[in-house]
């Protein structure tokens, strides 16, 4: 199992990814690998197998502590630099546990509705 600090993510949805790339935490906590779960089998498994359903939501994986969905988006705000629009943004709602566990839901659901849209499959 690979101990390095990675954030896990769906390829498939354009959310995700974009997500991903804009979100800027290298800066804080030094390089964080984006692992598209689609092509990371071993891992999928593994976090199946921990009980995460990670269609439902992406994993942070940091110093050895897994963070999932709302709990996710909460401590990549806690980390982000705040060195644009985006960061800044995302910081000021999610820093907010709170807020966190409010919004994702609305998140995830907007992302299913996409990937349905797209003719995209469910993560397995």
């Amino acid at each position: 199992m690979n101990k390095d600090n990675y954030i896990l993510y769906d390829g498939d949805c354009p959310f995700c990814s974009n997500f991903v790339k804009l979100v800027q935490l290298k800066k804080a906590v030094g390089p964080v690998s984006l692992l598209n779960i689609r092509e990371n089998a071993d891992l999928a498994e593994h976090y199946s197998d921990k009980g995460y359903n990670l269609d439902q939501g992406m994993l942070l994986h940091l110093d050895g502590n897994d963070y999932w969905g709302a709990d996710c988006m909460n401590r990549i705000a806690l980390l982000s630099s705040e060195s644009d629009i985006f960061n800044k943004l995302n910081a000021a709602v999610f820093r907010h546990k709170r807020l966190s566990k409010l919004l994702y839901p609305v998140l995830r659901t907007g992302r299913n509705m996409t990937l349905r849209l797209m003719g995209r499959n469910r993560i397995a």
